[in-house]
């Protein structure tokens, strides 16, 4: 008889058991799907038709990006009263810049848009903040280096120090040119500068269009140096010395946007889409208790670094000198 209870006891502590784990399983997968959700663009999920202000980041290197621009269209298409463009940026392509540009002005058409300077808006981000109606930055912040670069490694000398040469046989001169193989011929020196050249006219011609710049102005902004906020405001390139809560201020009193509105982060799904899995394991990792792992799984350089290998062309891009 003894027996009989004991098997029925260890049942039971076996069925609490199982319970148990399942009812930690489950919370697992709910907590999983809730971290994918956050980490996603949450706003098609959580009521994008009602009155709010919206926030898009743009933070890192700006790259030709599909999935960012169809974002700005489903808040050109939202409840949005206003839109906040947040920029940490260095710049990146001028053709991913001015696509972005673009889609600001689009989206500004049909609503209010301000661009607000978290630290730095340089090059290709400050072409980024020039499709904002008004431009906001702390005094510290950085702006400006209007300008065009176009770089190149020439590994000649050290291929012949070592005696290796790269032959080709190519349609004309200035095909594939540079190529970093050989000297880098006068003619093809000239015809990569037209490229930077004919971009730099672009890119100077926007910012006095947008800012509405004398030739003066436009000289001193546009010789491809950073400014801080301060010494931008003089010469136009930033519109007021404030961050958010300023930029908040001029919605309600230019646009009538009220204050009280709720912010909504709307994100794309563009930067290492491929390996946001990271992230979701990196938020589970978190509400487990496991902050070391949630560090490494979330971290952004490894999403970074994905972008930045996919540079190329003329840049827009702001870097200090490594040397005088």
């Amino acid at each position: 008889m003894s027996l009989d209870v004991d098997a029925v006891v260890d049942r039971r502590r076996l069925r609490r058991k199982l319970t148990f784990w399942r009812v930690i399983g489950v919370l697992a997968v709910v907590a999983l799907i809730g971290a994918y959700f956050l980490l996603s663009d949450s706003n098609r999920y959580f009521g994008p038709g009602s009155p709010h202000v919206a926030r898009v980041t743009i933070g890192g290197l700006i790259r030709s990006d599909r999935a960012r621009l169809e974002l700005l269209e489903e808040i050109a298409k939202s409840g949005a009263q206003a839109v906040i463009i947040t920029i940490n940026s260095p710049g990146g392509t001028v053709a991913g810049s001015e696509a972005l540009y673009l889609g600001i002005r689009r989206l500004a058409e049909k609503k209010p848009v301000v661009a607000v300077i978290e630290g730095i808006a340089a090059s290709g981000a400050y072409i980024a903040a020039l499709g904002a109606d008004r431009v906001f930055a702390p005094r510290t912040s950085l702006v400006g280096s209007v300008g065009v670069i176009f770089q190149y490694p020439n590994f000649y000398e050290l291929l012949k120090h070592l005696g290796v040469s790269v032959e080709e046989i190519k349609s004309s001169p200035l095909k594939a040119a540079p190529n970093g193989y050989e000297p880098t011929s006068p003619e093809a020196k000239a015809a990569i500068k037209s490229l930077v050249e004919d971009t730099y006219g672009w890119f100077k011609n926007l910012v006095r269009e947008r800012r509405g710049l004398s030739d003066a102005q436009l000289a001193l902004a546009a010789d491809g140096r950073v400014f801080t906020a301060a010494q931008a405001i003089p010469i136009k390139l930033v519109d007021e010395i404030g961050d958010e809560r300023a930029a908040r201020a001029w919605l309600r009193t230019e646009k009538g946007v009220s204050e009280n509105l709720m912010v909504r982060d709307w994100r794309s799904r563009s930067l290492g889409s491929e390996f946001r899995w990271l992230g979701v394991l990196g938020t589970a990792a978190d509400w487990l208790g496991l902050p070391a792992l949630s560090a490494l799984l979330g971290n952004e350089p490894l999403l970074a670094a994905a972008a930045r290998a996919q540079l190329d062309g003329l840049l827009a891009i702001w870097q200090p000198p490594l040397a005088d």
